[in-house]
């Protein structure tokens, strides 16, 4: 049995990327992707298993670019997240749907296969070393207990993780002394400015701190998790109209409901490592020219 599986969601459409599949793009000297240099940190820092969530129409091509090379070193799965993938009598429902229902969902996916702690990461975001090894050393201390959900999740400060190319979405973070999880609000089209960073909505502008910590999707769990999400998802589904086609059933949000309930508790883990992803094609270069310098400088080989 696995000691750490390492989980990554890999099945967004990433709209705003304008085309392609965003998870694929190389960025490495040598035709590298970003989920490369993840899974070398995650087995650096001692996970043993890989778990992806794709869809099903990108499985021939991820496993041609990266599935492959990958099961070659280490145990490696496939769930695939579809949006049909909901109980049977909400499927009527829904039935005009193709949008995916979200990073909860994608999670519940991996119920059937994932017994271990794993830790939750997305395909395109690069995340830095060290947070690798602080969340896989939180999951090898845990113990099973009774009573409340304990999880943890990276807290990467703002201003490390903005993109110069357009706004974003991201996990604004209440942390108290401890480095417990307060509160968690998802914030969309967050851009920065001369003087910090705000978040644009229409008319309406909203100053946020670029010390804030905020919530990257890189999360730490136990197999408990699953009956609270298979739960939660229900009760997502069965509020929403017939027909919606949009909303979705997000980590932040899961996670910050079930705070409000004191049914978790989460730790956070600071980093204080720069993160990049490649949300815009305009991205792109400069993840080149990081993933170069990272290279250049010996942090892979």
């Amino acid at each position: 049995m696995s000691k750490a599986t390492l989980v990554i969601m890999a099945a967004g459409i990433g709209s705003r990327f304008g085309g392609g599949i965003k998870q694929l793009e190389p960025v490495g000297p040598n035709g590298e992707i970003i989920i490369d240099y993840s899974i070398y940190d995650a087995l650096e820092a001692g996970f043993d298993k890989v778990v992806f969530v794709i869809r099903k129409d990108l499985e021939v091509e991820f496993k041609e670019r990266i599935g492959k090379r990958i099961e070659e070193k280490v145990e490696v799965e496939y769930v695939y997240q579809e949006v049909t993938d909901i109980p049977n009598r909400f499927r009527k429902k829904f039935i005009e749907r193709s949008k995916p229902w979200g990073t909860g969902q994608a999670i519940l996916c991996c119920k059937d296969i994932v017994n271990e702690p794993f830790m939750v990461i997305n395909a395109d975001d690069y995340y830095g070393k060290k947070a690798y090894v602080k969340v896989y050393d939180y999951l090898m201390s845990q113990k099973a207990e009774g009573g409340k959900l304990s999880i943890c999740m990276v807290g990467f400060l703002l201003e490390n993780t903005l993109s110069a190319n357009g706004g974003v979405t991201r996990g604004i973070c209440e942390v108290n002394k401890d480095n417990i999880l307060k509160s968690i609000t998802e914030t969309h089209n967050i851009v920065k400015t001369l003087d910090g960073a705000e978040a644009v909505n229409g008319d309406d502008k909203i100053f946020i701190n670029l010390k804030s910590q905020v919530s990257m999707n890189m999360w730490g769990f136990t197999p408990d998790i699953f009956g609270v999400l298979e739960e939660g998802f229900e009760e997502f589904l069965n509020e929403l109209d017939e027909g919606e086609r949009k909303s979705e059933y997000l980590l932040p949000t899961i996670i910050g409901d079930l705070l409000t309930k004191d049914m978790i508790e989460v730790k956070v883990l600071q980093s204080t490592d720069k993160w990049f992803g490649v949300t815009y094609k305009e991205d792109k270069d400069l993840v080149v020219s990081a993933i170069r310098t990272l290279v250049s400088s010996g942090g892979y080989k």
